[in-house]
């Protein structure tokens, strides 16, 4: 191969030597190379043919019941100084880590195969673009890679050109809990994970690359990589406007990705396109506004809760070319998960009988995976190498008092407040405590590749760039009323709030001001069509009490991050502060 590939071929015959790989792939990406695998996991067990009547080209795949979801606490960002990982991250010494790492990987792979998966983040010829190659032992780590990425000769061709990309080396090893690292050396843009074969932890394009390494890489080069859905909205006049919006886990965010508007809306025209439901890349533009690209090409979503009424769009395009991950299955061998439909499963996600008194019939954290291409609202604009123009942030999470519907921030500084100190209240009874608030700034607690300070810092020496920022929102679809009932319907009609935004980006509509932010004027938000009015006083009602309580713990969870926080957004809380009292 060409000197531009010297380096990676250097690299893959150093890996496959200490491996002891008894061969090497390089893939390809094509159609024959997919249906190869797909026969040989079918053959070894590790895919399950689907009922091919209802769900043609459709696999479930069983992962180890001690492997199934993200491991926080084995996720390590490595690099040279501890205080550049910051609180935020788990940190190890990047020789420690090499050392230890090179431990797990010595002799790993004998008697499998070394695949090696060069991927494109972002559309193929898009700028904005950043490649990377992932080593793996585990074609289920490539058929899932060819779904998610821009992955094969496309992606080798561009490192051929640019001749840089982002190293990845994966080994599910012996899928033992105790030997399980996930390696992020965000100097050396390379990743490392053994020990999983979980989607999180093992599909190192996805949270890995997209964002713990690429939101390290996107300081150095002047970008945001952020944990955030884009979506396009259409007025009847033919207009889309791109909102980028970032929600912790449990917020909607899928839904809101893919969203279908109330009768009322489509019978005048109104569309929502779908650009990405996970993760967004935004550059700055020549025009002084900012530009999102998906870095993804496919979902890798969450099954249970998605149903006819909470998405129909992802419901329709599960049913071909998609791999399950710990669903349950009917009698009839169709996949099935809880919230999907009223039917009884005949197997749950371990091969089991199903028996309610063994838990849930599909795992909670059971994914599909599939190509966005497959959604009905997908937008072609997903492969637009110039990316798409953001005109509004929006940050929402999971409040049942205090947090109005939606609230503006008053400017892009103010914007960074809103989304730094962004939290949501626990739900899950498994946590031990209901309701207690958690901060995720910009949910990205888990996936930001330094220090929470200085990213705040990047985002608002970011703004100060943009002639025309987008402007900054919060929102809350969860407000609950005396009885503990939601108060606002959610699902389609947060359109409703949606078509607020847009008019507020264009400066269409008023907005009532507080100490806090801008909330709708009185009537500001469209209920035409909605057969129960919500009571849209306690949805935007500003509660200036809980508000100082609130800026008391905002404060006090920023001073968890000194001496980094940026004095800019210190004095920003201090003049909130100043207003409230």
């Amino acid at each position: 191969m060409t000197s531009k590939l010297s380096a990676l071929n250097e690299w893959v015959d150093q890996v496959s030597a200490h491996c002891r790989a008894s061969q090497v792939h390089w893939c390809d990406g094509s159609e024959a190379e997919n249906q190869r695998l797909i026969d040989q996991m079918l053959e070894t067990g590790d895919l399950l043919r689907l009922n091919e009547q209802t769900h043609p080209d459709c696999y479930l795949h069983r992962s180890d019941p001690k492997d199934v979801a993200r491991v926080e606490h084995l996720t390590f960002v490595c690099t040279s100084n501890k205080e550049d990982a910051g609180p935020n991250n788990n940190w190890m010494d990047p020789a420690e880590a090499h050392a230890l790492m090179n431990g797990l990987f010595a002799g790993c792979m004998e008697g499998r195969t070394l695949y090696v998966v060069p991927y494109c983040m972002g559309p193929i010829d898009s700028p904005l673009s950043r490649c990377g190659v992932e080593l793996t032992d585990s074609p289920y780590v490539v058929a899932n890679m060819r779904l998610m990425t821009r992955m094969g000769q496309p992606a080798l061709a561009r490192i051929e050109r640019e001749g840089q990309f982002v190293k990845g080396l994966h080994s599910t090893g012996e899928l033992d809990p105790e030997r399980r690292y996930i390696m992020h050396f965000p100097e050396e843009l390379s990743i490392q994970s053994f020990g999983s074969g979980y989607g999180g932890n093992a599909l190192l394009g996805k949270k890995c690359h997209a964002l713990r390494i690429a939101s390290y890489q996107a300081r150095s080069e002047g970008w945001l990589a952020e944990h955030m859905l884009i979506v396009g909205i259409e007025n009847p006049a033919g207009e889309v406007r791109y909102v980028a919006a970032a929600f912790p886990s449990a917020c909607g965010k899928t839904n809101l990705a893919m969203l279908i508007p109330p009768e009322a809306y489509r019978e005048k025209g109104w569309k929502v396109w779908t650009v990405g439901d996970d993760i967004c890349w935004l550059h700055p533009g020549e025009d002084g506004r900012l530009y999102a690209i998906n870095p993804e090409a496919g979902f890798f979503g969450v099954a249970p809760g998605t149903g006819a009424k909470t998405n129909p769009n992802a419901l329709a395009m599960l049913d071909r070319e998609a791999i399950f991950t710990n669903v349950a299955t009917t009698e009839d061998n169709q996949p099935w998960w809880e919230g999907l439909d009223e039917r009884v499963p005949a197997t749950d996600w371990r091969g089991r009988d199903f028996d309610p008194k063994n838990g849930p019939a599909a795992h909670p954290n059971s994914r599909f995976t599939v190509s966005i291409k497959r959604c009905p609202s997908y937008s072609d604009q997903a492969e637009s190498p110039a990316g798409v123009p953001i005109d509004a942030i929006v940050f929402g999470g999971r409040r049942a008092t205090l947090a109005p519907l939606v609230m503006e921030a008053r400017d892009w500084q103010h914007g960074v407040l809103v989304g730094g100190a962004m939290a949501s209240e626990t739900t899950a009874a498994a946590t031990g405590q209901v309701g207690v608030v958690r901060r995720d700034p910009m949910a990205m607690k888990p996936f930001c590749g330094y220090h929470f300070g200085d990213y705040w810092g990047h985002w608002l020496a970011l703004g100060e760039k943009l002639t025309q920022p987008p402007k900054i929102f919060q929102v809350n679809w969860f407000r609950r009323d005396a009885d503990g009932g939601f108060i606002w319907p959610g699902f389609g009609d947060n359109l409703r709030v949606l078509e607020w935004i847009l008019a507020r980006c264009r400066g269409e509509v008023e907005a009532a001001e507080t100490p806090v932010g801008l909330l709708p004027a009185d009537g500001g938000i469209n209920l035409e069509g909605l057969t129960e009015v919500p009571d849209m006083e306690t949805l935007l009602a500003f509660d200036q009490a809980g508000w100082r309580e609130e800026i008391q713990a905002i404060e006090a969870f920023l001073a968890e991050f000194e001496p980094r926080v940026p004095q800019a957004l210190k004095a920003e809380l201090e003049r909130v502060k100043s207003a409230l009292h």
